[in-house]
Parts: C-alpha cells; sequence; structure tokens
C-alpha cells in the first residue's frame, strides 16, 4: 500500500501537537481524519470524547484507519482536577484501545503520547527507557498508568510508546512556561513572575517532535517505548538570557513563591539514542532556532 492511500486518525487534532502532526502527515501524502472533544465545523474532523466507549467504537468501525496517532490528553501539569488527568489519559486510552480492536481492521502502527514526566525526579545523568519511573504528581501517575494499561494490549495492536520530554513552538498555550516567557518580550514587558528559575529541561521543537512521530510510525518498533528528546538541558534563566540576546529587550525576573510547584522535578534530559536509531538522521533545531521563530511568531 503507498503512504498516498494511508488513512491517519489523530486524537486531538485540534491541539497544539495534533496541528502540526496533521501537517507533518498531510504532507507525507497520508488522508489525515481528526477526534477532538469540541465542536468544530472542519472537514474529516469527527467530535467524540475519549470517555464516550460507545461513540468511540462506532467512530473507529466507519473509519478504519491504517495508522492512529493517540495525542488527545490534559496535559497541562498544573490543571486543577486530578480525576480529570485518570479519565482521560488512562480510561480514555484503555476506551480507544478497545475500539480500535473492536474495529473489524488491525492497523499498522498504534503511537501513543506518553511523556517524559514519568521519570519523576530522577536527575543524575542521562535518562533512557529503562530508567526506573518515579512520577511525582497525578498527571505523570496517569500517564505512567496508561502505559501499563497499554502493554495489556500489545498480543492484539501494534503499539508504539513515546516518552516526549519538554517542547515548545509557535501556537502553543501561554500556560506553559515557553510561551509564556516568548510572550513577555514579544510585548516588551518590564518585568515576569516565574517560579524556580533554576530548573533545567530537555526542549525539543514541535516540528521535530512530529517528524519524530512519523519516523516511528514507518519504522513500526511494536511494543517498545522511545524517548523523544534533544538530549541537552536548559534552565529557565538560560531561556531568559536567549529570548534577550534575540530581542535585545531586557526584562527584570521576580520569582513568585506561589509559581514554585511542590514535587518540582529539577533537572530532566532525555537519552535519545534509540529514536536515532529507529528514525536516522532525526535531530532537533537548536534551542535558539526554536526561541528565534516563536519570537518571530511565523
Amino acid at each position: 500500500m503507498q503512504m498516498a492511500s494511508k488513512r491517519a486518525l489523530i486524537t486531538g487534532i485540534q491541539g497544539f501537537t495534533g496541528r502540526y502532526m496533521a501537517a507533518e502527515l498531510r504532507a507525507r501524502g497520508y488522508e489525515v481524519i481528526g477526534t477532538g472533544s469540541q465542536p468544530l465545523q472542519a472537514p474529516d474532523y469527527h467530535q467524540v470524547d475519549l470517555t464516550d466507549g460507545p461513540g468511540l467504537r462506532a467512530l473507529l468501525a466507519e473509519l478504519q484507519p491504517d495508522v492512529i496517532v493517540h495525542l488527545a490528553a490534559i496535559a497541562f501539569v498544573g490543571h486543577g482536577a486530578a480525576d480529570a488527568f485518570y479519565q482521560v489519559n488512562l480510561v480514555g486510552t484503555r476506551n480507544l484501545l478497545e475500539a480500535i480492536a473492536a474495529c473489524g481492521k488491525t492497523p499498522d502502527c498504534v503511537l501513543i503520547a506518553s511523556s517524559a514526566n514519568v521519570y519523576g525526579n530522577v536527575s543524575e545523568g542521562l535518562l533512557d527507557e529503562q530508567t526506573l519511573p518515579a512520577p511525582a504528581n497525578d498527571y505523570a501517575v496517569s500517564k505512567l498508568a496508561m502505559e501499563y494499561m497499554a502493554r495489556l494490549w500489545f498480543d492484539r495492536l501494534p503499539i508504539v510508546i513515546t516518552r516526549p520530554f519538554n517542547y515548545t513552538g509557535v501556537g502553543q498555550a501561554e500556560n506553559f512556561l515557553l510561551p509564556k516567557i516568548v510572550s513577555h518580550f514579544q510585548r516588551q514587558a518590564g518585568t515576569i513572575e516565574l517560579g524556580n528559575l533554576d530548573v533545567w529541561r530537555d526542549f525539543s521543537d514541535v516540528r521535530a517532535v512530529v517528524q519524530a512521530y512519523r519516523g516511528l510510525i514507518e519504522a513500526r518498533p511494536v511494543g517498545q517505548t522511545v524517548n523523544v528528546s534533544s538530549g541537552q538541558t536548559h534552565s529557565l534563566r538560560e531561556v531568559i538570557a536567549k529570548c534577550s540576546a534575540i530581542t535585545g529587550h531586557a526584562i527584570d525576573v521576580q520569582v513568585n513563591p506561589a509559581f514554585v510547584r511542590a514535587n518540582e522535578v529539577k533537572t530532566l534530559c532525555g537519552d535519545n539514542s534509540r529514536l536515532r536509531a529507529l528514525v536516522p538522521g532525526w535531530q532537533t533545531p537548536s534551542l535558539d532556532e526554536t526561541l528565534g521563530w516563536m519570537l518571530a511568531g511565523k
């Protein structure tokens, strides 16, 4: 079967990653169909909630996709209601897998986006996929529980699990740190309130993340868990300095204790050697390049 005739279903297609994922797959000749929980008048879009098992089963039976990229999730760690993480990220994913298994067609690949948050506060060196998970908040626990649940389906579905580390780009919501910082520089704000400036994160570019996902769909390392990361860390202090250098604008950073999270993960850096072996040539732009793109806002 040629790529041109492959049908890809993206859950959460209207989300930040979903929009880039759709563009990446369409550029490669896939027919792209998406789902989301919100109403939207758009071709090839279907409103269905992950908590609606019967609705998902009916939709999957109708669509019979060749590949599925499961991005729909509650992704903001500061989200208030812990129950929602489990309802959507765990039970919702189980509903989806049940619907795929019952749809009458075994897809080529089911890619499930988990999160590097499952590693928790393990801060020594590069974290590879064998690192023992130690989730430190409900979001991370819901994602790890989702991974374990998905393993129950490995004998029935061709599942690949990704653990993306932090990533960013144009269009990401401002309740995420880098877009918040970029927005303050774009407005030439005098001050910005942040939490701990000395948290270190591994940042990738959303455009590279969706390229990794497409590469994994095509490589099909079924039953594997794969980190998606840059392999380098930057502190928020560095991010501020880079934005200042790019824009020539200085900003006064005020640390607000209310923004310092309990159970804050201090350092997260991912070993991406498995990904690079599976998707030869994959790399993510430098953080300077990504921030320049975001500050230009295009």
